[in-house]
């Protein structure tokens, strides 16, 4: 029963529309083939009179064959038109669904633009922009000091090995220059001269390290 009292839509209308255009169409439809069965009919009743010799026969069934003609043509046109008419219903109908969307659309948009505020939208912009600055920059810092950290704290020997692998790299160009260079297990009595000349040696191997574009 709550069926009954329901408001149609505008899609139930078309609908229904389109229902009773289909039942017109197919109407037409069945009258033309009459019409096309009468013709013939009459054109095989016109060709037995004329072999009688009926003349006014003749003439009689030539008027009708004419307006039959005609009403058959006149189908053709109202089914043209019965055709354009569903047409037009079901462009309109597209078109209102647009115009509904659009309201819709435009009715979200006003509602969005009343809540965003332009300024406060650029001041958290900007917020942004200047927190995640701040947390670049803290974490170069906090790099930086791990760097540091860990270059002070490291094995001497680790460091040896690193020096003495990249002297192995370079030994054949500098080879001659570093004989000079005393060993790192001499006696304590030398001590003060190894120092000497370890600062010697590592000013020779960046300057040879330059010389070989390896820097």
């Amino acid at each position: 029963m709550a069926s009954l009292f329901k408001k149609k839509t505008v899609d139930d209308i078309i609908k229904e529309q389109g229902k009773e255009l289909r039942g017109t169409q197919r109407q037409i439809t069945r009258d033309r083939a009459a019409l096309e069965k009468q013709e013939k009919q009459m054109e095989m009743e016109i060709k037995k009179m004329a072999k009688t010799g009926n003349r006014e026969a003749c003439k009689i069934l030539a008027k009708q064959l004419v307006q039959l003609r005609k009403q058959k043509n006149r189908t053709y046109a109202v089914s043209s038109k019965v055709t354009s008419m569903s047409t037009q219903t079901k462009v309109m109908n597209s078109q209102m669904k647009m115009a509904g969307a659009m309201s819709t659309s435009a009715k979200t948009m006003q509602t969005v633009n009343k809540k965003m505020d332009p300024q406060n939208t650029l001041k958290t912009m900007l917020d942004f922009q200047k927190e995640n600055l701040k947390m670049g920059m803290t974490e170069d810092m906090i790099n930086n000091t791990l760097d540091e950290i860990f270059e002070e704290s490291g094995d001497e020997e680790e460091s040896q090995d690193i020096v003495t692998q990249v002297l192995d790299e370079i030994g054949i160009e500098i080879s001659g220059k570093m004989s000079r260079v005393p060993a790192v297990g001499k006696s304590p009595l030398h001590s003060s001269k190894t120092k000497t000349s370890t600062t010697i040696s590592d000013d020779e191997i960046e300057r040879q390290l330059k010389a070989l574009g390896m820097d």
